[in-house]
């Protein structure tokens, strides 16, 4: 998969709480830096948006043919099962000369036991 012509959308839940997504944001800013890709955005399902619909045409106009989606959510969640396979539904029909690909979401990966070890210590301190 080409970093330069392949859209990467992180999409997470969101929040009311302003500046909730830095974090996301900053793991967006790292895979650009770390790992080249290009176009690298994020979005989410709450209502305060940038939303995916949106977030998915600015991919397409900045010149990406392919726009894989990385559910930024630990579970399987109705979101995960049923919402955003068929917002992607609905933007690969509108987009027939796109590659929409839904990526893996985050679950569980043995690194989450470490990181929730290392939040276990330091609030132990």
């Amino acid at each position: 998969m080409s970093n330069e012509k392949t859209a990467i959308i992180l999409l997470g839940h969101g929040s009311r709480v302003p500046q909730a997504g830095k974090h996301m944001e900053k793991v967006a800013d790292g895979l650009k830096r770390k790992y080249g890709y290009v176009i690298v955005e994020i979005c989410y399902m709450s209502r305060l948006g940038p939303h995916f619909p949106e977030i998915f045409e600015k991919c397409v106009k900045d010149g990406a043919t392919s726009v894989m989606v990385i559910p930024y959510f630990l579970h399987d969640g109705l979101h995960l099962v049923l919402d955003i396979p068929e917002m992607m539904q609905e933007k690969a029909r509108l987009h027939p000369h796109v590659k929409v690909v839904l990526g893996k979401n985050l679950g569980f990966d043995e690194v989450l036991v470490d990181l929730v070890e290392r939040r276990i210590a330091d609030s132990a301190d």
